[in-house]
């Protein structure tokens, strides 16, 4: 299978397994964050909301494109994108998932709400420092830029869902006369039709959005799994034609050599001479080439490479403000790259419908201790029709949007606050149950620097002995 020996294989395949795993995990940890308010207004019961959850899960998965798995992957090093060193690749996979895995089943298992999406960068971080340490790294670290765009993403979205929340309670209060919206519903009574309608909407957004962000980082995994040991079949998307590519490419260096070298650095002089050399290089590969067959197969992760190091060239001068083209060029510039990269961001339909399975699945499964803490420990009262569906409305828009925008955000934590923005605006802070409100935070701190450090250490472990 792919030419590759038995151990490989076997690895390949215990990788991919890995990954499914971390989807499954993913599914049943977010659970509780569509299905909590449906189940604790007595919208729905506990196993037709899960399976219903679980449905829009993977549907999520199908319509969110990928560019929040791009996004997860482009925080790498770009060495680490181009090494053609199957086991390095592996060692990087490996400590990456067995790190998200960890993290997410401990925090599930207390019933403390965690943010798979947290998780991931942590440990993506962590591989990208522990590859700075090593001899040959050039002192690279990662993607620092994209790293920021995501970390204020994270730490941005659940302060909008506490705050939204808060907002939208207020409106409800304000222009909704109906007082048994705002408190606790009978028990094993459902709400009047139009409330049950709401919050069943309410959770079907959710579930849709959290598919569409966070299965993305599902197949962000795989790519990365499936690149880094078979790059002759998935370093490039087949479907491409690489005339539309040699295309791109003519228009990126239309740009790149009408770029003013007088005011740069020396080493932005160096940076621009290698993108022209590389583009040179990727341009005569193109050369009388109609179809991907025509590509011979080892040249595959080659094109790969080449595309990213442009990639990352231009991204440099750009940050450094050494590009002297106006503003039509730049547009220019960067619809050509973004054409290039159609080559390289990609996701083969089978690995999509694989991880929709998985998050979909895991949704159906052990959504029970979260599910508890977000219906009954947040907040010190049972949670109401209009916590639910005001919550639930932030988050599936606030998730929807940052997909849109290509941002990984935590549906968790986007949730969770917006629950406790509603208990806050019912009843003031006194409302908020302070110990689980400390382990949410407790957790939400230490995900990051746990999972740096022992991702960054299980890579360099694996390193030494792969």
């Amino acid at each position: 299978m792919f030419g590759l020996e038995t151990d490989l294989l076997i690895l390949l395949i215990f990788c991919l397994a890995l990954a499914v795993a971390f989807e499954f995990v993913n599914g049943f940890h977010d659970t509780a964050n569509a299905v909590a308010t449906v189940i604790y207004t007595n919208s729905l019961k506990p196993l037709p909301a899960v399976i219903w959850s679980g449905i829009w899960n993977a549907i999520g998965v199908f319509v969110g494109g990928i560019s929040v798995a791009m996004g997860i992957v482009n925080l790498l090093p770009v060495e680490t994108l181009i090494d053609q060193n199957i086991w390095h690749s592996v060692s990087m996979v490996l400590a990456l998932l067995l790190t998200a895995i960890i993290w997410n089943l401990g925090t599930w298992y207390f019933g403390i709400p965690c943010s798979s999406s947290h998780t991931l960068i942590g440990s993506i971080l962590g591989v990208g420092l522990a590859f700075s340490l090593l001899p040959d790294a050039n002192g690279v670290s990662v993607n620092w830029t994209k790293a920021y765009e995501i970390g204020v993403s994270l730490f941005v979205s659940p302060l909008v869902g506490f705050g939204l929340t808060i907002f939208l309670m207020f409106l409800a209060k304000t222009f909704i006369k109906d007082k048994s919206l705002f408190v606790e519903p009978p028990k094993d009574k459902t709400p009047p039709f139009f409330v049950r309608l709401l919050l069943l909407l309410t959770c079907t957004g959710v579930s849709f959005s959290h598919g569409s962000n966070d299965g993305q980082k599902g197949v962000g995994l795989v790519m990365l799994i499936l690149i880094g040991i078979v790059p002759t079949y998935f370093a490039l998307d087949h479907s491409v034609d690489p005339r539309r590519m040699a295309v791109y490419l003519k228009e990126v260096n239309a740009h790149v050599i009408h770029i003013d070298e007088e005011q740069m650095s020396t080493a932005d002089k160096n940076s621009l001479n290698s993108i022209r050399g590389t583009i040179g290089h990727l341009d005569s590969t193109f050369v009388g080439i109609t179809s991907i067959k025509d590509i011979p197969k080892e040249k595959h992760f080659e094109i790969r490479k080449d595309i990213l190091l442009i990639t990352r060239g231009i991204d440099k001068l750009k940050t450094a403000g050494s590009i002297s083209l106006d503003k039509i060029e730049m547009e220019e510039l960067a619809s050509g790259m973004s054409g290039l990269r159609k080559f390289t961001d990609y996701s083969p339909f089978w690995v999509i419908l694989m991880i929709a399975i998985s998050l979909g699945l895991g949704t159906m499964i052990g959504w029970k201790r979260v599910v508890i803490t977000i219906g009954e420990k947040i907040g010190k009262q049972h949670l109401t029709y209009a916590q639910g569906a005001s919550a639930e409305m932030v988050a599936a828009s606030t998730i929807g949007i940052s997909t849109f925008l290509g941002l990984p955000v935590s549906t968790t934590h986007i949730l969770s606050s917006g629950i406790a923005g509603s208990m806050v605006a019912s009843k003031g802070l006194g409302n908020l149950q302070m110990n689980t409100t400390r382990n949410i935070l407790i957790a939400w701190l230490l995900t990051l620097p746990v999972c740096i450090l022992l991702s960054g250490g299980l890579f360099l472990l694996f390193r030494f002995f792969l």
